[in-house]
């Protein structure tokens, strides 16, 4: 082999790029990946290399997917999206400011302490037999639903920037 073709790669070697590593740091692995450029370093939180691995390739696949998006939504807790609401409807002057703060009451008292990533379908499921079970009416429960659907949303065209 000739000096100027040993430290080449061929194209099918640059096409597989690696996209994260895996690292310890003490008796924690942590990984490395990539997203648009820019380096994230998140801890496994375990001493096995296996979760490592498997929290790596689960990350690398929702950047590929399009889904990855960052720590900061896995770490919003339902009272931030609740005080933002009512935030939102104070600065916007809306007449059911009142109707909006009687259903993060009720939708306060299950979904307090909740990360926000942690609320699904099924938990919603629950809220609502729980809400019948309390004899709420469906058009009420409809409402706090509502409230609910509303926080989750983006707020597009609602915020100054």
């Amino acid at each position: 082999m000739s000096k100027e073709l040993k430290g080449t790669k061929t194209r099918k070697e640059k096409e597989v790029r690696k996209m994260g590593s895996i690292y310890k740091r003490g008796d924690v692995y942590w990984i490395k990946y990539y997203r648009g450029g820019k380096p994230y370093r998140e801890s496994a939180n375990s001493s096995k290399e296996t979760d490592a691995k498997r929290l790596l390739k689960l990350r690398e696949g929702a950047i590929a997917e399009g889904k990855f998006t960052g720590f900061k939504v896995e770490r919003i807790r339902f009272e931030e999206l609740a005080d933002d609401l009512l935030a939102d409807y104070k600065m916007n002057g809306r007449k059911s400011l009142d109707r909006a703060q009687l259903s993060v009451k009720h939708l306060s008292m299950y979904f307090k302490d909740y990360w926000v990533i942690n609320i699904r379908t099924d938990l919603v499921k629950k809220y609502i037999v729980v809400r019948n079970e309390e004899g709420a009416s469906n058009a009420t429960i409809s409402r706090e639903l509502s409230a609910l659907k509303r926080m989750f949303s983006p707020p597009t065209g609602r915020h100054p920037s």
